[in-house]
């Protein structure tokens, strides 16, 4: 890579890291050849590529076999917002450990849409925020939705729940949240509805189990199936036996975190092995 394609490839990360734009930068850190390796079919230390930001990729890693190898991985780590180390062949060879190369992912925060402007969604707008999250609060209801009553939220939107996921909703991926707390069908099931639609992480609904069966009805009745009922976690947040606003927001958060991580939750001293 020149000098001059290595100053392009940098300022167009610094310009998707202001915008908060996705990007993901691989980077050869080490050689590790074996015996039978030919040294010529070896990239340079330092070999580039930038991922992401425009329509393709930027740069090379000097073989368009391990380019492609090392795109297609890249792609799933800044798909999971992921950051390590990969090992290759060569030329992209699977098992092999010639080529060193980080994958370095630069995601925006993940983002958290709360719907229902209640005293519940102050607490989770703070604990989300602890947690990295950008946090939207939505509700359609003017005298509710406002600033000064979500000072921590990124942004308090004045809509229907429905309207703002129909705009935003193509952008959620697996690492952002919906969390649905307005008690109200004529609030809540629309937002269910076009929540379905996206590929966020996690969708949850506040209620009691009355609340969660009629709202699971209406649904049936809108004719959504049993495998989409399912995404919702509702009633929303873990058994942590919490009862305040605050313990509320806990045990929601919690409940992201334990899905985001593939584990149940459960005690530490009643598992065995690694706790991380």
């Amino acid at each position: 890579m020149t000098d001059d394609q290595s100053t392009e490839l940098f300022d167009l990360l610094g310009r998707a890291i202001d915008g908060e734009v996705p990007a993901v930068l691989a980077t050869v850190v080490g050689l590790e050849p074996a015996e039978d390796t030919d040294p010529s079919d070896l990239p340079a230390i330092g070999a580039k590529i930038l991922i992401g930001v425009d329509e393709a990729p930027l740069g090379t890693l000097g073989n368009a076999d391990l380019d492609r190898v090392v795109i297609r991985n890249a792609t799933g780590e800044l798909s999971a917002g992921t950051t390590g180390l990969r090992h290759y062949g060569p030329h992209g060879e699977a098992r092999a450990e010639d080529v060193v190369v980080f994958v370095e992912t630069f995601a925006p925060p993940p983002q958290m849409l709360i719907f229902g402007a209640v005293d519940f969604t102050a607490a989770l707008t703070r604990v989300a925020k602890v947690l990295g999250y950008r946090v939207t609060v939505c509700d359609a209801r003017p005298v509710f939705a406002t600033k000064q009553r979500f000072p921590y939220a990124d942004e308090v939107v004045v809509d229907w729940p429905n309207r703002l996921l129909t705009k935003v909703g193509p952008k959620l991926g697996g690492r952002d949240a919906i969390c649905i707390l307005t008690h109200d069908p004529k609030f809540d099931i629309p937002a269910a509805l076009e929540a379905l639609q996206t590929d966020v992480g996690y969708i949850g609904a506040m209620g009691s189990r009355r609340t969660t069966d009629d709202r699971n009805q209406r649904l049936r009745a809108e004719g959504v199936a049993e495998a989409d009922i399912e995404r919702i976690r509702a009633p929303i947040g873990l058994d942590l036996g919490g009862r305040t606003p605050e313990e509320t927001a806990i045990s929601i958060c919690a409940e992201i975190i334990s899905m985001r991580s593939g584990r149940k939750a459960s005690a530490l001293k009643d598992v065995s092995g690694a706790i991380h």
